[in-house]
């Protein structure tokens, strides 16, 4: 239940804890105004069965429509979660909606995607005074958000476009995306808002470039396989970078010393998935031959975080929700650092509703260890005079 005094105006939360995939399902839906919702985003945790989910709430909440994906742990009013079907309703007073699905996201097509995209923006109808964005859900292991973000960032050009990787759980085996009520594989979904409610972009990580510039020498860029790393066997490499032996390579080491590149004068994580058994790195975002990387050095978590979300409008007003996607390998350091309940406590007092992705979205770039959303604001009032 939310604290009355951090409950937001805009969308409704609710929230319903694991048991059997039907339980929780319509223990949630049951909470939902169904009268007043426009659209539902559905966070599902990654060991449930979507279709079991997917099914139980469409039927639930009579044919309301519902997006979203498998995620690796949810961000509640308590802050960060992993037991929990998390569901945001978006009420109809400020929200309009229209969807696409790209299926299938691999092979990617992006003469396919920008024509899709840019008739279906075409095709939604303006309101006056309502503002604009779009949603992006895409299966965490398609490995194709690089082109998938850039293309319709070129396409659809003033329109933002936000949003976050599926995952499941940290199992790197099968995650998927929900369109209108049905779970989609090897698929993306992208969701057209429109609303009145003022919005501002939010982006930010805890890293700054640190030691010398490292070279990738052998990588595979369809798979995001780093081969070798300045001449040498790539996990030896990055290893002796970071100071330990191949064999304690591990999801917190990888979490807590990314690699950075450059791009427009800013520092964006590549961030690494897993050390294979032939020596080679995995990657979670694009990587190519010859890319020029550096180590990044984490800064002081809480306080990044807390100034990331300090936001405010041209009005001084604090966000009425923050819409979030939170890089799960961003939630593994802080687990690691025992920073877990204050950082909660941090998201919760921000109102951050969301999930932990395998990868984000924004300004037509995939990042990693970061967190972007969008920061969405109660109408301003309008003068009868």
């Amino acid at each position: 239940m939310l604290d009355a005094q951090k409950k937001p105006t805009c969308v409704e939360v609710v929230l319903s804890h694991v048991t059997t995939e039907e339980d929780t399902a319509r223990r949630a839906a049951a909470q939902i105004n169904r009268d007043n919702a426009c659209f539902v985003l559905a966070f599902v945790p990654g060991e449930l069965d979507g279709t079991v989910v997917a099914d139980t709430l469409d039927d639930a909440l009579g044919g309301l429509p519902v997006f979203g994906c498998s995620t690796a742990g949810q961000i509640t009013p308590a802050g960060y979660e992993t037991d929990v079907l998390l569901l945001l309703a978006f009420p109809r007073t400020h929200f309009r909606c229209s969807s696409i699905l790209f299926e299938p996201l691999k092979p990617l097509s992006t003469t396919t995607i920008a024509t899709e995209a840019q008739k279906h923006e075409q095709k939604f109808q303006h309101t006056a005074g309502w503002h604009r964005l779009g949603l992006i859900f895409s299966d965490g292991l398609s490995k194709q958000e690089d082109m998938l973000i850039s293309t319709l960032e070129t396409v659809l050009g003033d329109l933002p476009v936000f949003g976050g990787s599926a995952g499941d759980g940290l199992r790197f085996e099968q995650t998927y995306v929900l369109h209108k009520g049905t779970p989609h594989h090897n698929a993306a979904v992208l969701l057209l808002l429109e609303t009145d409610l003022p919005f501002q972009g939010v982006g930010f990580d805890h890293f700054l470039p640190a030691g010398s510039q490292i070279i990738i020498t052998d990588a595979d860029p369809d798979e995001r396989k780093v081969f070798e790393i300045n001449g040498a066997p790539a996990a030896q490499e990055y290893a002796r970078l970071v100071g330990c032996a191949v064999e304690d390579l591990s999801p917190q080491i990888f979490a807590e010393n990314p690699m950075l590149i450059e791009y427009k004068d800013n520092h964006y994580v590549r961030a690494i998935s897993d050390a294979d058994e032939d020596g080679a790195l995995s990657f979670l975002a694009a990587i190519d031959d010859g890319l020029i990387m550096t180590l990044g050095q984490g800064q002081e978590i809480i306080r990044t975080l807390q100034t990331g979300l300090d936001i405010r409008d041209s009005n001084g007003r604090n966000p009425d929700f923050i819409l979030g996607f939170d890089c799960v390998l961003r939630k593994l350091e802080i687990e690691q650092k025992q920073l877990g309940r204050a950082v909660s406590q941090v998201l919760g007092e921000a109102r951050v509703f969301g999930f932990n992705t395998y990868g984000e979205q924004q300004c037509g770039v995939h990042m990693n260890q970061t967190l972007v959303g969008v920061a969405f604001f109660e109408p301003e009032q309008r003068s009868l005079y």
